[in-house]
């Protein structure tokens, strides 16, 4: 006989359809081997019985009312009909719950952090704090729980112009390197077969070429140096201020310097490259004027572990905003001078004034020089010429502070 709703609906734990009292649980069977269990707790439970390889078994199709009357029928069909093809529904269920959790272990997510935590080590601090706040952020809430094996290129592109739509379309390209990154790094482990960012090629739009705020005109240069002398402000971020164009390094580099790095003897500051953008360890000779800055500096600063320590505590650098607060101070807007400028100063300036050796300019501004065999120049290479060049620089700033006319230098430090 078939069950109802209202028959389940009037199931009472304890009484068995017929009125006999039973502390046990009892059963109420519909058809084609499914029941319905009534807990002496009052749980109902409906219940699957078949029989695979000569035995008996029990399958569970959940609880009502959740499961309606009609959803049990249809489960029990489902399971019968994989018994018509001499498949156990029970051995069915479990190898569909192993791959909805190896699925789930092989996700875009679980993938990107592991390739994240892999290479981490190996970058600059904010760097990796970057791209992990662009997975986060971006690219976790659309495809994060998704098998990395099956996602698409259109499911790809759809999550990178969520990116693009709100007008961060250079975020939007990184977000498209970085995955393409992990989807590499989960076929090299076996957990995908195919990468599919190569894909989009060409189906966001270009990055505009941004050009950081810089000061490059020569009188506009001695400006400049001029009103960092009559800087007001701290003593150390001043200091910081007149460093800057000496050295032409990141900012970064700079305020988070360490006296252990410096010989000023030898006048050379060595940067470690876990520091390095390129994370290769970099050589800055000093000019006389470098030197001379950072023997001042220390008599307040040298007894800690930053040269330019922060104005709370010792304990950390300068914040990433000084100089640029500086900067705004002193008068000169953002689409005038940045931390970042002193940098595009000095190239421009060597190059087309003092007409300094390309190559010597730009291992100096630790960018990826390469020998003629495609090995990476070592941190001393051409050092003699790279401290003739860093002294030329340092008294050209001089002459122009002072308000001179420089004439450009044909083939210095060449």
């Amino acid at each position: 006989m078939s069950l109802t709703d209202t028959a389940i609906r009037n199931a009472k734990p304890g009484i068995t359809p017929t009125g006999k009292a039973t502390a046990k649980p009892y059963k109420m069977g519909d058809t084609g081997g499914l029941y319905l269990e009534v807990a002496p707790s009052g749980g109902k439970w409906w219940r699957l019985k078949y029989r695979h390889g000569g035995k008996e078994k029990r399958l569970s199709l959940g609880v009502y009312p959740d499961v309606s009357l009609k959803d049990a029928r249809q489960r029990r069909d489902d399971a019968r009909k994989l018994l018509a093809n001499d498949i156990d529904p029970a051995e069915n269920r479990k190898a569909a719950k192993a791959a909805k959790v190896e699925r789930a272990g092989n996700s875009f997510e679980v993938i990107a952090r592991e390739w994240y935590a892999k290479n981490s080590p190996n970058w600059a601090e904010n760097h990796g704090k970057r791209i992990l706040q662009r997975f986060e952020r971006d690219l976790f809430p659309w495809i994060g729980g998704r098998p990395i094996a099956e996602i698409t290129a259109p499911e790809l592109l759809a999550v990178l112009r969520r990116i693009e739509e709100r007008g961060a379309v250079e975020t939007a390209h990184r977000a498209h390197q970085n995955c393409g990154q992990v989807f590499r790094y989960a076929i090299a482990t076996g957990r995908a077969e195919r990468d599919p960012s190569p894909d989009l090629k060409g189906a966001l739009p270009p990055v505009k070429e941004k050009h950081l705020a810089a000061i490059t005109d020569p009188k506009a240069i001695g400006a400049l140096l001029r009103a960092i002398d009559d800087y007001q402000g701290q003593f150390v971020t001043k200091c910081a201020l007149r460093l800057a164009p000496l050295v032409f390094v990141r900012p970064g580099e700079l305020r988070k310097a360490e006296w252990i790095e410096f010989d000023l003897d030898k006048a050379e500051w060595n940067i470690p490259a876990e520091r390095m953008k390129m994370r290769e360890p970099h050589l800055v000779p000093l000019a006389a004027q470098a030197v001379a800055i950072l023997r001042e500096l220390h008599s307040l600063t040298g007894g800690g572990k930053y040269v330019f320590p922060g104005a709370r505590t010792t304990k950390r650098p300068m914040s990433d905003n000084a100089i640029l607060a500086a900067l705004r101070r002193m008068g000169f807007a953002k689409d005038e001078m940045s931390g970042h400028g002193f940098r595009a100063m000095a190239r421009t300036v060597l190059d087309e004034v003092l007409q300094v050796r390309p190559d010597y300019i730009e291992h100096q501004l630790a960018h990826a020089v390469r020998d003629p065999n495609g090995r990476a120049y070592n941190r001393t290479a051409h050092l003699d010429e790279r401290r003739k060049m860093m002294q030329l620089w340092a008294d050209y700033l001089d002459k122009q502070k002072a308000g001179a006319e420089v004439i450009p230098l044909h083939g210095a430090a060449a």
